[in-house]
């Protein structure tokens, strides 16, 4: 890997927007009102610079929202309100998702998740809008119309699939008419969107009002399933319904997955993962329908993403994990508005809570507050500039308008594996092969055109430096962590291996190491240095 490069001249630079920590997901808004989650909350702020928090559950039972006073909906919002007064005193504002059904409501008693979810329509659309419309009333009492202008409003999660919206297509496109609808009679400024559907798909499957699993059979016999033309869920068919009915659509969302869990005839479910460019070709697929739709300036916001679709694949804690998301964030530069990982905090319990320390979840910390490689991703995404001024496989250089000084990002994915991160289940086996896959590689970087004198940190992370998985398994991989264990780990988290460079009189940065497979490398100015 090779990067030299005259950052002296006239250079073609482009603004570069940092949409991947626009926003970062959470699992359910009870878990928000817990010391050690909000605690993680402001960490991932501090490191990560994310802007907006989304999560499920809003009006779930254990928030007490939902109530009647002489059959007039009247909510009350105490839990609400503590959360929402936490994250905003967080730095961060709401990505607001209306969902699901508060049990009052809810047509059907079957649940999703641990926790209970009810994921069927509910019973009386005219009490969900007023539902909707008192919540926003509400915000927009207690934090100002000029805050609430600022967040985000999308109506439910996942609607196509049967567990998370137990109705039709039909369904749930009048769901969103009488919640946007009821959100706009408060102000016509507030942002709405939607249909925030599950990860992409190659067939029918979802062409009618409810899934039709026979239509798996599409990747389930693929031999190569990036050969196949995968498209975001209802999208078209939502943007047509709105237009129909002008109604508004202010942001569309969906949830790129770079996975499909299939089911076979035997309706046993296979989980199955694409290429490594599949995040960036989706977003490609998604930037062109949205550009040729009635609604071509609507915002682009991807609620949901990460590496797989599942609280316990062992490789989310990896070096791997992180490697993956730096590479699929760098290459989809300027095709979307937010592209949001799923989430902050292992503090997530849809299916229940972990009973390891590192167990899979989908976190970039986990349920001590122990920073993961991916926190350090996107702490590296973080650091870049607000211009673009160079990008070539594995590279990207960025620089700061207002000083001129640049700030680089490389990474070492391993050619060998083409697929994005192979997920692990049920054993840490698959994630420990993916790891040992690959070879070192010499980095050479010559950078011209910079201020002489300046100091420049290079950052490494990799399997060795910035992950607690060699130190937890140094301590016998301990499932009750004592505080010693806990601090131990800690400082092993965040140990990344850092060097620190001088530019030449002459105004060159010269630099040689090399990088071990899965290694995220970070230059950048050393007045912005690693935790």
């Amino acid at each position: 890997m090779q990067l030299t490069l005259d950052l002296g001249g006239a250079l073609d630079a482009k603004p570069l927007d940092h949409f991947w920590n626009r926003v970062v997901g959470a699992g359910r808004a009870n878990e928000g009102l817990r010391a050690d989650w909000q605690e993680q909350l402001r960490f991932a702020k501090a490191h990560g610079g994310f802007e907006y928090l989304r999560f499920h559950g809003l009006f779930h039972d254990d928030m007490f929202v939902y109530r009647e006073v002489d059959g007039v909906v009247t909510p009350y919002f105490q839990y609400v309100d503590l959360l929402f007064d936490a994250v905003l005193d967080a730095g961060l504002r709401p990505f607001v998702e209306f969902g699901f059904s508060p049990p009052e409501l809810a047509r059907e008693t079957k649940t999703v998740f641990w926790w209970g979810a009810n994921g069927s329509p509910p019973t009386d659309n005219v009490k969900w809008a007023q539902l909707v419309r008192a919540t926003v009333e509400h915000w927009v009492e207690r934090y100002g119309i000029e805050e609430v202008r600022e967040w985000y409003f999308e109506i439910w999660n996942e609607p196509n699939l049967d567990p998370f919206f137990r109705g039709t297509k039909a369904e749930y496109f009048e769901l969103y008419r009488v919640s946007v609808e009821a959100i706009k009679a408060v102000s016509g400024d507030l942002r709405v969107g939607g249909p925030a559907t599950s990860n992409f798909v190659p067939d029918a499957r979802f062409d009618g009002e409810t899934e039709d699993t026979t239509q798996h059979a599409v990747v389930l016999e693929a031999e190569d399933l990036d050969a196949l033309d995968w498209k975001p869920v209802w999208l078209a068919d939502f943007l047509v319904y709105c237009h129909e009915r002008s109604l508004p659509v202010d942001f569309v969302s969906c949830h790129p997955y770079p996975t499909d869990w299939a089911l076979d005839e035997h309706n046993q479910g296979r989980k199955l993962t694409r290429g490594v460019d599949a995040t960036p070709t989706d977003l490609r697929t998604l930037r062109a329908l949205v550009d040729a739709s009635p609604y071509p300036d609507a915002e682009i916001h991807l609620t949901e993403w990460n590496s797989s679709s599942s609280p316990r694949d062992y490789t989310h804690d990896y070096t791997q994990a992180a490697t993956y998301v730096v590479q699929a964030n760098l290459q989809s530069i300027g095709l979307v508005d937010s592209l949001a990982y799923w989430t902050f905090t292992d503090v997530f319990e849809e299916s229940g809570a972990g009973q390891e320390p590192f167990h899979g979840g989908f976190g970039m910390l986990n349920q001590h507050g122990i920073p993961k490689p991916t926190m350090h991703a996107y702490r590296m995404l973080a650091a870049l500039g607000d211009e673009l001024v160079h990008q070539q496989d594995g590279t990207t250089v960025t620089r700061f308008s207002a000083s001129g000084e640049v700030a680089a990002i490389v990474t070492h994915y391993p050619p060998e594996v083409r697929l994005s991160v192979p997920a692990s289940f049920d054993t840490r086996d698959v994630a420990d092969r993916t790891l040992a896959t690959g070879r070192d590689e010499p980095l050479d970087v010559v950078l011209h055109g910079l201020r002489p004198g300046a100091v420049y940190t290079l950052e490494v992370l990799d399997p060795d430096h910035g992950s607690a998985m060699r130190e937890w398994e140094r301590l016998g991989f301990p499932n009750n962590l004592s505080r010693a264990d806990v601090a131990s780990l800690r400082r092993a988290a965040e140990a990344t291996l850092t060097s620190t460079h001088t530019v030449e009189p002459d105004g060159t940065l010269r630099i040689a190491t090399t990088l071990a497979p899965w290694s995220v490398a970070l230059l950048a100015p050393a007045r912005i240095a690693a935790p």
